[in-house]
């Protein structure tokens, strides 16, 4: 079996590059250790890249479809990687998971319309839904003991005949929870007896570390795949968000048609044709890289609760269950938000994210970013204790 090499250095500067070439415009410090947007640092698999280049050698890049290649890799993948059978007919194709979460608001809800989220939960959740005239309500999750779980009673307690959709993060961005099969049948009850249609966003499906299992909702029962819609993308297992290519996966027939319909009435049909060749290479052959991925990134996620428990222990970091975002709890320092920021952008010269735009919940905590070779994260953290810990 082939070894990839995760510990590389790849210079991004002067890619047009978000995560590196917004550091000086957005934060005022170009220098600084970027932990923040949610892309990594490692190269894209060789295989993808073999792939790209052998359709752009072909130097026609006009109106293509999918070929029946693309369906069966997200449908092989799917049952390799989670013990998913699924169909054909279920996949539509889309160009992005937050795009396509706007699109299914706007497909299944009215303005007015109550959707519930999550938080502390992935920023566009809230964008997606006010930018769309839609009623967010806040069911939060609960923090016990640093573990999150759900909070049921209050859910129960804002729900009424207004409420039309939940946004359901799984795995959970920025906690890193994986949902349990009982959490997700008694949330999937709820919505089910309420009538609520619950849009799932799966894009960290395939980051799930030891122990640990990613449960699709539909697999969870059947009448809750009827009431449920995955959207799901190779862009965060593989690093190939700048391709624009996702898909949802609607087992039921009379949901996916109006969805369908959707998609087809603001031409959003058409895709990406390299995105497209990505996906079906990724999915073709990516099931030992994601692996040997997963075990460098577990590998990393335990490096930091050793060093935060060894030398600095005022920080508290979730212990993440998937995907390569920690969650840092840093009100130990009695230091509020923005100046905590400041700190860390100016003195530190690193960049994470505050924790409280992911919901009023986050004041106080960062999320930061570990997809990085071993050795910038640990000159991040060293960077880290030489600032604050004199406080």
């Amino acid at each position: 079996m082939k070894r990839y090499n995760f510990d590389e250095i790849i210079p991004r500067k002067g890619t047009d590059c978000e995560k590196y070439d917004h550091l000086q415009s957005h934060f005022g410090n170009g220098n600084a250790i970027p932990l923040w947007v949610a892309d990594s640092d490692f190269r894209v698999p060789d295989f993808i890249s073999a792939a790209i280049r052998f359709r752009a050698d072909h130097e026609i890049y006009a109106y293509s479809f999918r070929p029946e290649g693309y369906y069966n890799s997200i449908i092989g993948w799917q049952q390799m990687r989670h013990d998913w059978q699924i169909e054909r007919e279920m996949i539509l194709p889309t160009q992005g998971v937050v795009s396509t979460l706007a699109s299914l608001i706007m497909a299944f809800s009215e303005e007015g319309e109550k959707i519930v989220i999550q938080p502390p939960v992935y920023t566009p959740f809230f964008s997606c839904v006010r930018d769309c005239g839609r009623t967010l309500v806040e069911n939060p999750l609960i923090n016990v003991e640093g573990r999150y779980t759900f909070d049921f009673e209050d859910l129960l307690s804002k729900i009424d005949k207004k409420t039309r959709l939940l946004i359901l993060c799984n795995p959970h961005n920025p906690v890193g929870r994986v949902w349990s099969k009982e959490e997700l049948e008694q949330l999937g009850d709820i919505c089910l007896k309420n009538n609520i249609l619950i849009i799932s966003d799966e894009i960290h499906s395939d980051l799930i570390f030891t122990g640990y299992q990613h449960i699709p909702l539909p697999k969870v029962s059947d009448q809750l795949g009827a009431n449920c819609i995955v959207c799901m993308a190779p862009s965060k297992t593989f690093n190939i968000a700048g391709l624009s290519t996702s898909y949802v996966i609607i087992p039921d027939k009379k949901i996916r048609q109006k969805f369908d319909h959707f998609l087809r009435t603001l031409h959003l049909k058409n895709g990406n044709l390299f995105g497209n060749i990505a996906l079906e290479a990724a999915y073709q052959y990516g099931m030992d890289w994601v692996d040997q991925q997963n075990e460098y990134l577990e590998a990393n996620r335990d490096f930091m609760l050793e060093f935060f428990t060894m030398k600095m222990p005022k920080i508290r970091m979730t212990f993440a269950e998937a995907t390569y975002l920690a969650w840092l709890d840093l009100k130990e320092y009695g230091i509020r938000e923005v100046e905590m920021n400041r700190l860390l952008i100016e003195k530190a010269e690193i960049v994470l994210n505050k924790g409280s735009i992911y919901g009023k919940e986050g004041d106080r905590f960062f999320r930061l970013n570990f997809a990085c070779p071993l050795q910038v994260l640990e000159e991040a953290l060293t960077r880290m204790e030489k600032v604050l810990g004199c406080y």
